[in-house]
């Protein structure tokens, strides 16, 4: 429940959860769109501008690794927190204005672990998510609170379909004198 000022928009109240990443979650319904039926390039924008607004405002902190301390992220929800055993609905826009086709692992995990934080949903009730581009279906559950870091924090479990799309094959010649790879500093 972090006030945030989003030019365009005023200001919004956003959650920021981790997953694996940092996201950047509110309903889109704050921003004036509706994650269901708004086109999806007015969403990408919007919640791009979150994204933005959120790095130049707040400063984020990771307990084991800074290099991680950064919002990868926004989410935009249809604002349906509370359990239920209908599906809730999300649009992931990460990196450099990409939408996600589902509605994200690392989003789903940390949404429920923002959830379960906020007293919305209690252990082992498993959540149905839905992207809102493709309608690819997500569960997820809190299934063990604990600690990270002097965060409280729950495990949770994520499962859903996927697919592949490609392969790949890494070959290393024994007389590269890079292969076992470089670093920069």
């Amino acid at each position: 429940d972090v006030a945030v000022d989003i030019p365009g928009h005023g200001k919004v109240v956003v959650d920021i959860g981790y997953g694996g990443t940092f996201y950047a979650f509110l309903s889109a319904k704050q921003l004036g769109l509706d994650v269901c039926s708004s086109k999806t390039r007015d969403l990408v924008s919007a919640a791009s501008a979150v994204t933005e607004a959120v790095k130049k405002q707040l400063k984020l902190h990771h307990p084991e690794s800074e290099d991680l301390a950064f919002l990868y992220g926004t989410i935009l929800t249809d604002g349906k927190d509370a359990f239920s055993e209908e599906p809730t609905t999300n649009i992931c826009v990460f990196a450099d204005e990409q939408v996600d086709r589902s509605p994200t692992g690392s989003g789903v995990m940390a949404r429920i672990a923002l959830q379960y934080h906020k007293g919305l949903i209690q252990l082992n009730q498993t959540r149905t998510f839905r992207s809102s581009t493709t309608g690819s279906l997500f569960t997820g559950k809190a299934v063990k609170a604990t600690k990270f870091g002097d965060y409280n924090a729950v495990i949770v479990e994520v499962s859903g379909e996927a697919f592949y799309t490609g392969t790949a094959t890494f070959t290393v010649e024994e007389e590269d004198p890079l292969k076992y790879g470089f670093f920069f500093k």
